[in-house]
């Protein structure tokens, strides 16, 4: 009766996008569904300074062309990832952990000194998480570490900027990413303030 039950699900899942499988043994697995993972992306070193590392192999997902639309109304939406950045990388100033996540979550449209006319609402933007911010970096590049062709500005390359994730043994301390002469990320206290808030909206 188990095996009846389990062929009759790993059936239906495979009509509903899942794929069943079965082990050598004659009994059915578990099925795995179609499209439930996070490709990882390109990292866009092209130099290669040993066999076998990122600019020989340039492993990951190759980013779309273009990578960035401008969508005219002070947003960029990023075509790799369908995150939408705040155009403007400097809209805020320097601010401490706590003021940058309050900042990013009131934003909207129409708010002086950003550009934007997008009729979000506050809630729609956020401080985006390291891994967003890491999706952004392009290793293969400095000054700033960003895809060529981008179209952000006011761009602080000397400078990090927050990000919403906290460092787990030390939580006063929130990662943030430099754009700069090279990609960088480290934990920061988050009571300093002197890192930058760029927003983004969008994701799962």
């Amino acid at each position: 009766m188990r095996r009846v039950l389990l062929i009759f699900l790993s059936l239906l899942l495979a009509l509903v996008g899942g794929s069943a499988a079965y082990a050598e043994d004659g009994f059915y697995v578990i099925p795995a569904i179609k499209g439930n993972y996070a490709p990882v992306p390109k990292t866009g070193q092209m130099q290669s300074y040993a066999t076998g590392d990122d600019g020989d192999l340039h492993k990951g997902v190759a980013s779309p062309t273009p990578r960035f639309t401008d969508n005219g109304n002070g947003t960029v939406t990023d075509n790799l990832t369908g995150l939408i950045w705040l155009k403007n990388a400097n809209a805020f100033g320097m601010k401490t952990w706590a003021d940058a996540m309050t900042t990013a979550n009131g934003l909207k449209s129409g708010d002086a000194g950003t550009g934007l006319t997008d009729g979000s609402k506050a809630g729609d933007w956020r401080l985006p998480n390291v891994r967003e911010f890491q999706s952004l970096l392009d290793y293969g590049r400095a000054f700033p570490a960003l895809p060529e062709n981008h179209p952000f500005t006011e761009l602080q390359w000397g400078s990090y900027y927050w990000s919403s994730t906290t460092f787990a043994t030390d939580t006063t301390y929130a990662f943030d990413v430099a754009i700069g002469g090279n990609a960088i990320m480290d934990p920061y206290d988050k009571t300093n303030p002197d890192d930058y808030v760029w927003c983004v909206r969008g994701g799962r």
